[in-house]
């Protein structure tokens, strides 16, 4: 089972007054000792980075397959097919790579291995695999199995509406949900019906498979182990902070390494920000960075050929020796062991 929350109901937008006394609230609960915003900043910002510069487009990956949608064959930017047919007789494999859209794989009845981020999950009964653009990850589903893959682009699901995006947001953040037989059931009714819209291609076909998207998004972040508990507004807020701190790590780590970079962007200051993520994940901020930087130079590493300098730069290191001494701290070994383990 996931732990995905609720969403906020749609119809509740609190005003600046009202999220910042509850947010108060929230803060004195889970924080026992008061620090300032400046010392905490330097406690957390502890590691040396390079000076932030717009030049990580040098780096091109050079082995590891990008797939992309192409427009010839998955008309405007979305696809969806059921996976029976693909293993009526053999085995699924898909070997590593990385997309440049967003990959769902539904699995009513299933077995096999799937591999995201260098995390293994065991494919099995009423799984729901999510894969964000830019992530890495290798398949082998065994035959026999049942369900349906989706696949679109950002720029095809690109919901304006807060809401809409907050559980986008929220069901995308992981990687694998176990959804209970009921809820399988229940999806499956909507996939049939993406399925049957996208297949006969009526008038206005794209628009109701995005309201169908909307209705499949709020259903998969309904399962969690607690659906008729009320969440606290306060908590609320929090989870919805820590979601948009993520979404900017993905999309930021290669130039902004430090905690004030991300506070700035989430209007907060970095105390409150580090008071957020102790609560959910007992983790500072800082050590969140670190994670970041250090999965994305797995993937570079694994993805490609390109010399350890050469991965630093692309990570914002002016030193190649820091950056192994770095990331020997975080793993426990330098890169290149950790490239010829992998393979």
């Amino acid at each position: 089972m996931c732990s995905l929350r609720s969403e906020r109901p749609p119809h509740f937008i609190p005003n600046t007054v009202e999220i910042k006394k509850r947010f108060s609230l929230y803060f004195h609960k889970i924080t026992r000792t008061t620090h300032s915003a400046a010392l905490a900043a330097r406690l957390t910002d502890q590691t040396t980075h390079r000076h932030d510069k717009n030049d990580s487009d040098k780096f091109q990956m050079k082995k590891i397959p990008v797939r992309h949608l192409k427009d010839s064959f998955f008309e405007d930017r979305f696809s969806i097919r059921a996976i029976e047919p693909l293993v009526a007789n053999v085995d699924l494999i898909h070997e590593l790579h990385r997309h440049d859209f967003y990959f769902i794989l539904f699995i009513k009845n299933g077995n096999g291995e799937h591999e995201i981020d260098f995390v293994k999950h065991v494919v099995k009964d009423f799984s729901v695999f999510f894969i964000r653009p830019g992530q890495v990850h290798q398949l082998k589903l065994q035959k026999g199995s049942s369900g349906f893959m989706i696949q679109f682009t950002s720029d095809f699901y690109a919901p304006k509406e807060v809401p809409a995006m907050q559980v986008l947001r929220k069901v995308s953040n992981k990687n694998l949900c176990q959804l209970s037989e009921m809820r399988i059931e229940q999806i499956y009714l909507l996939l049939n019906s993406i399925l049957q819209e996208f297949t006969q291609k009526q008038e206005r076909y794209t628009e109701v498979i995005k309201s169908y998207l909307n209705v499949l998004f709020i259903s998969i972040a309904r399962q969690s182990y607690h659906p008729n508990k009320i969440p606290n507004e306060a908590k609320l807020y929090a989870q919805e902070r820590l979601e948009e701190l993520q979404d900017l790590l993905e999309k930021n780590i290669h130039t902004k390494k430090q905690v004030n970079d991300y506070a700035e962007m989430l209007s907060m200051t970095p105390y409150q920000l580090n008071a957020i993520t102790k609560a959910s994940l007992k983790k500072t901020v800082s050590e969140l960075i670190n994670e970041y930087i250090i999965l994305e130079a797995k993937r570079i590493l694994i993805g490609t050929v390109s010399q350890v300098n050469q991965v630093a730069d692309t990570l914002g290191y002016d030193d190649p020796s820091y950056f192994i001494r770095f990331f020997k701290k975080q793993t426990g070994l330098t890169p290149e062991a950790f490239r010829q383990n992998f393979k």
